[in-house]
């Protein structure tokens, strides 16, 4: 028998972890099952639901990767592949919408909404919360709030421009301390120009048009070098 919510949108699921969380409790696929009909109300698993997730054939909605997880006794997010989403960075937490709602301090409704659609719309105090509440790493905390592409737009003008004059809308965007995102921002100018002065330094008729495939490079992957700053000065939320 299929979920009685077949609807329901199915997070990213790590079937092999599934497999080894229960071969590790020495539970049977019948067991697991069990478990998830009595103390989660989910009749319809059988043994083969449990195989065929274990198998990667089919994958459990969000409410059965709760009863799943609780049934082998660990957290949702050991059973998910990589969140990338609001709702599945919730879930991996094992938070209810409500929890999540109140820790940053908007209405439950509005947090649905933004849930559904994927595109978050709190203001700067309530993103700080956001990231607070759902533990998120700098990276994740962009994608999720959706500026992942502003953020990256904001960079490139700091290190081909003056940096000073991108701290404040960059800081405005991230809970990243004052003084470490100065310092990021300062080494990525850094090494930005150094490429450019670099490869025209190598002189030739090509100069240019190396400094030009270097610099354009380094723009291309300035979120990257952004996060590697980010860590490497102990910056954070």
């Amino acid at each position: 028998m299929q979920s009685s919510q077949p609807n329901q949108p199915t997070p990213p699921f790590n079937f092999p972890a599934a497999r080894r969380l229960r071969e590790a409790l020495g539970m049977a696929h019948g067991h697991v099952a069990y478990g998830m009909q009595v103390s989660y109300g989910l009749p319809y698993i059988t043994p083969e639901t449990i195989a065929a997730w274990e198998r990667g054939l089919a994958a459990p909605t969000s409410a059965e990767l709760t009863a799943l997880a609780g049934t082998l006794w660990c957290s949702p997010g050991e059973l998910m592949g990589a969140a990338t989403t609001l709702r599945e960075h919730r879930l991996a937490r094992g938070l209810a919408p409500e929890d999540v709602a109140r820790g940053a301090g908007v209405e439950i409704h509005a947090y649905l909404h933004m849930e559904e659609t994927n595109a978050w719309r709190g203001n700067e105090r309530q993103s700080a919360a956001l990231a607070e509440v759902l533990q998120l790493p700098l990276p994740d905390f962009i994608n999720v709030i959706g500026r992942a592409d502003d953020l990256a737009d904001l960079l490139r003008r700091a290190v081909t421009t003056r940096w000073q004059g991108y701290v404040r809308p960059v800081s405005k965007m991230l809970p990243v301390r004052k003084r470490h995102l100065e310092d990021v921002l300062q080494q990525l100018h850094a090494d930005y120009q150094s490429r450019m002065v670099r490869t025209l330094s190598w002189g030739g008729g090509d100069g240019a048009d190396a400094s030009g495939s270097a610099g354009q490079d380094y723009l291309d992957k300035i979120l990257e070098h952004f996060w590697t700053q980010v860590r490497g000065t102990g910056a954070g939320v």
